[in-house]
């Protein structure tokens, strides 16, 4: 957990960022209707929660930064039997105000009050430019004064691009639990004869553990489905030869992790498979290798655009110069996505990649990232040679950029090909 003197922090951090005379307003999430009067579990707004800890709908969080003093108020919703009964205790403004380190904390229904009062005297008013209209007309219909309107999520999103040690110590609990959860696929794979049954097995991990939820919607595809890069239907047979794609991650106390990991429905690699999947892994551990501060991004893309193409070339699937198969984008076509991207509260984390002068943001001790090769060869895709038709694979990793390099958060997790036939024999 993280301590609440830490979201302290945090607020002051984001306090010091605001003008004078100015006002910066965070809601809640709002609970998402399923069907009718069902509603999917309630998931708190990132921001809200990187600032607050607060993990209830129907809150608020409020600056005011005067000349010379900044005041946060929490707003939270009331306590009602009624409404209690059906959907759960409520924190309350009583003990919400020994919980939270905030100057004062006030029922959720006066919040417009409280905007009338404090808002004469605000000249520049902060707010998430993706706030829904209601309530941006709610802020709006108090700001006579206001000349200044700045977007609120950009700078809470570019704080948190660098991680404290609580954080990632909550992130690597998730990346423990989805450890046993992958371990888990590989030693069930050749017992299961659906897709579902084997992400079936992995969440049952997750869930077990005291994860919140999947980070995402887990991907489990099996044979042609893993060159889809978004599947998530998890519904087809498993054939004896098929390559299992399964990239899944649980999110534990609000943090995700963000795993993939291939693997032989037999236990066994053929030779093609065995080839395709040792190019991917040694091109994602020399990109790992490369992981360090002052490094940017668009380098490590690079040089895993010009390792799979070598690779794909030798092996015979692409052809021509690795600097053509990029250029005529022949290399896209069977890796079409980014080597990563920031992991934290967000899978794909809300943080820039680029500064307010549109310059690249290099990487700094304390960011995480995930790093990602892939080749999909699709079975309709006759340019390929037969024999590697229908194989997708994917190795991902959560990397911490330190002082000294990088340190790999899911090195446990096996992706050695005799470690992952070790673990599917194991049972």
């Amino acid at each position: 957990m993280i301590a609440e003197r830490e979201y302290k922090k945090r607020r002051e951090q984001f306090a010091a960022k605001m003008k004078k005379n100015s006002l910066a307003l965070f809601f809640s999430a709002e609970p998402k209707v399923r069907s009718n009067d069902t509603e999917y579990p309630f998931r708190q707004d990132s921001n809200f929660y990187y600032l607050s800890g607060f993990e209830e709908d129907k809150s608020a969080l409020l600056f005011i930064k005067k000349e010379k003093e900044t005041k946060i108020f929490l707003f939270v919703y009331k306590k009602e039997k009624q409404e209690e009964l059906w959907n759960g205790k409520r924190l309350g403004v009583t003990l919400a105000k020994e919980r939270f380190m905030v100057d004062d904390v006030f029922e959720y229904t006066t919040l417009s009050q409280k905007l009338k009062e404090f808002m004469p005297s605000i000249n520049h008013l902060y707010y998430d430019f993706a706030l829904d209209y209601s309530k941006v007309k709610l802020l709006k219909s108090h700001a006579k004064a206001v000349y200044s309107f700045k977007n609120s999520a950009k700078i809470v999103e570019s704080m948190r691009l660098v991680k404290s040690a609580a954080e990632i110590a909550v992130m690597k609990k998730a990346i423990a639990i989805t450890k046993e959860a992958h371990h888990r696929a590989m030693q069930k794979a050749k017992a299961c004869s659906y897709e579902y049954e084997l992400q079936a097995e992995i969440e049952y991990v997750f869930r077990k553990n005291g994860a919140q939820s999947d980070a995402y919607t887990s991907i489990v595809a099996a044979g042609n489905n893993a060159n889809t890069l978004h599947y998530i239907n998890n519904a087809a047979r498993i054939e004896k030869d098929d390559l299992i794609l399964i990239d899944a991650g649980c999110e534990y106390n609000c943090y995700a992790s963000d795993i993939t990991r291939t693997i032989p429905a037999s236990g066994l690699f053929t030779k093609e498979q065995r080839e395709l999947y040792a190019l991917v892994l040694s091109v994602e551990k020399k990109i790992i290798a490369m992981v360090r501060e002052g490094v940017l991004r668009s380098k490590l893309q690079k040089k895993a655009q010009k390792l799979l193409a070598k690779g794909l070339i030798e092996l015979g699937i692409l052809k021509g110069s690795v600097k053509k198969v990029i250029k005529k984008g022949k290399l896209q076509e069977l890796y079409p996505h980014g080597i990563g991207h920031w992991l934290g509260i967000d899978v794909h984390d809300q943080c820039p990649y680029k500064d307010k002068k549109g310059k690249e943001i290099a990487l700094k001790a304390g960011m995480v990232l995930t790093i990602e090769p892939g080749i999909y060869l699709d079975k309709e895709n006759k340019k390929v040679p037969k024999k590697y038709r229908g194989i997708g694979i994917r190795i991902e990793d959560d990397i911490l950029v330190t002082k000294e390099g990088c340190k790999n958060l899911s090195k446990e997790i096996v992706k050695e090909i005799d470690e992952i036939e070790a673990l599917a024999s194991s049972l």
